[in-house]
């Protein structure tokens, strides 16, 4: 197979040739290394290579060269290779073109030259780049197949499962020509989907997620029966938590029902977190923070939380395998999901055509099609912008006059710069129809009700906290939110339930031991710099507890 190819743009020879080493000297081994001599020489050169069916990995192009700038050849190489990442070279006087090329050629990084010691400020930056684009990189395949039917739950269920935890698959409809050419050459007859086809000719049929998780090579039971620190939940507050308490040499364990990265881990583009100017999506942001907790040595376990049971100072988590575990301190961080849509038709059609979140794995059957979202929120916007690079329309159906009052304004001006989203204010879905699959929704809008043709239907609506499994010791509001700290005091006096002479901590809840962050605490910022800062200041209470033993 052909290596990835890194592609040097610059019409100084000499500078060329610089960069050309470098390149060669770091990444020859695993990419190929090639040269253009000018903006339109590169981008003849991205043709032939395209024509070839071969991958690019990286662009690098200097700024000022004749004829053609690095600006406007890395904003027409979009064309060609979307994915690469691109990177400007510029000279300190050009500083503030490159910054403003971050939006209008989507670059993904400048550097000013020189760029010595490459070590220092070279590889870093490009090595980042480039683990970014293999997450999302798809070689030629040979690997895990999923065969199953577009309309189909637990086919939907099994593919969001794999993407959200970075296991590399390919989907095949059973009733398109290559998934019953599949079925021939196994030899199957297409029951128990969807299947998940192995290298080895092994095939789990519709597999229960532990037992893929397992399959796949995740961890599902827990190497310990006592942990310093356990952390139910694996989105931003919960991953910072295990980062900061494994860094600061607690035993950790996280419980992660859900992909890394939680709700947020579905995002499509983040592009207001600190320290990513060219934006990062929620699966690559949980990724990292996956690894990180793992340098660390934090442990992770592929299993649902299903009870918090209390015994002196120790807290037991029982989980949906009947196993247990404990520690003398818990963080709770599950998370929210999407609130369901509750219109008729709207939960026979779950899973059908009706999706609660980004549902990224959807997005590529959405090719031209007009996909309706619900929802004015930040998340509703970055959807809209992912799913307008594939499907025909996009069209955003809001209950209030507009977007002002709940998104952020780089998304509203992204979404008026894309022509192909369409925002419908004052609108909502009062019924969805179809068979087999969604097939129509019925609108309420500002002229009355219309009937729409739609096969797709993503929902953004409201947060619903997952702590039905908690007991009443933990005390939540009537949304089910945990209180905690302050909030646990009502006129000034604190709940019965609370039985220690000291108050409870910042972010402690009704039960000593037992801290909550992100989205799932009553009264928090729905922002993923939010949790992430609940997470890690939740370990320095975590500290303070423990040193009470």
């Amino acid at each position: 197979m052909a290596r990835p190819i890194l592609l040097a743009v610059d019409d100084d020879v000499n500078v060329l040739e610089a960069v050309v080493q470098d390149l060669r000297r770091h990444y020859g081994s695993t990419y190929r290394i090639m040269r253009a001599a000018g903006g339109q020489t590169a981008l003849d050169t991205l043709a032939q290579v395209k024509a070839r069916d071969e991958s690019v990995a990286l662009l690098i192009s200097d700024q000022r060269m004749p004829g053609m700038t690095g600006v406007q050849f890395l904003e027409r190489s979009r064309d060609l290779y979307p994915d690469a990442r691109r990177v400007l070279l510029t000279a300190y006087a050009d500083t503030e073109a490159a910054i403003q090329a971050i939006n209008s050629a989507r670059i993904h990084y400048y550097l000013n030259k020189p760029w010595d010691p490459p070590e220092e400020k070279l590889y870093p930056v490009l090595s980042d780049l480039l683990e970014s684009w293999k997450g999302d990189y798809r070689p030629r395949f040979d690997g895990l197949t999923v065969l199953g039917h577009r309309w189909s739950p637990r086919d939907h269920e099994v593919r969001t499962f794999l993407s959200c935890n970075h296991v590399p698959y390919r989907w095949l409809d059973v009733d398109g020509e290559e998934g019953r050419k599949l079925l021939d050459d196994r030899k199957m007859d297409g029951e128990g989907l969807p299947l998940v086809l192995f290298p080895d000719g092994a095939v789990l049929k519709n597999p229960p997620p532990g037992e893929l998780a397992a399959r796949v090579g995740m961890r599902v039971q827990a190497s310990e029966d006592f942990y310093d620190l356990i952390v139910v939940g694996a989105g931003p507050a919960g991953l910072a938590a295990a980062v900061y308490g494994a860094s600061e040499g607690l035993k950790t364990l996280v419980i992660e029902s859900e992909a890394p990265g939680g709700q947020a881990g579905t995002t499509s583009m983040i592009k207001n977190y600190l320290g990513f100017p060219q934006g990062i999506t929620g699966a690559e942001m949980g990724r990292r923070a996956l690894l990180q907790a793992k340098a660390f040595e934090a442990e992770f376990v592929t299993q649902r939380a299903t009870g918090l049971k209390i015994d002196g100072q120790y807290r037991f988590i029982c989980m949906a395998d009947g196993r247990q575990v404990s520690s003398h301190v818990l963080l709770l961080a599950p998370g929210v999901q999407y609130r369901k849509l509750h219109v008729p038709g709207g939960e026979q059609l779950t899973g059908r055509g009706i999706y609660y979140g980004a549902a990224l794995v959807e997005a590529p059957t959405c090719k031209e099609q007009d996909v309706y979202l619900v929802g004015g929120a930040n998340s509703a916007g970055q959807a809209a912008l992912h799913f307008a690079k594939y499907a025909r329309k996009v069209i955003m159906l809001v209950r209030g006059p507009g977007l002002a009052a709940t998104m952020s304004k780089y998304l509203i001006d992204e979404i008026g710069r894309t022509s192909n989203i369409v925002l419908m204010p004052n609108t909502q879905v009062v019924e969805a129809l179809g068979d087999e699959h969604l097939e129509r929704l019925r609108l309420r809008g500002q002229n009355g009700e219309e009937e729409v043709k739609a096969e797709s239907l993503f929902v953004f609506i409201g947060a619903a906290p997952r702590t039905d499994w908690l007991p009443p010791s933990v005390l939540r509001d009537e949304k089910g939110f945990i209180l905690a700290g302050p909030d646990l005091r009502s006129e000034g006096k604190l709940p019965s339930e609370w039985r220690e002479k000291r108050d409870p901590f910042l972010l402690e809840t009704s039960v000593p031991g037992v801290f909550v962050a992100g989205d799932v605490r009553y009264g928090s910022v729905k922002r993923v710099a939010s949790a992430v800062g609940e997470g890690s200041i939740a370990v320095q209470f975590i500290h303070q507890y423990l040193a009470g033993f």
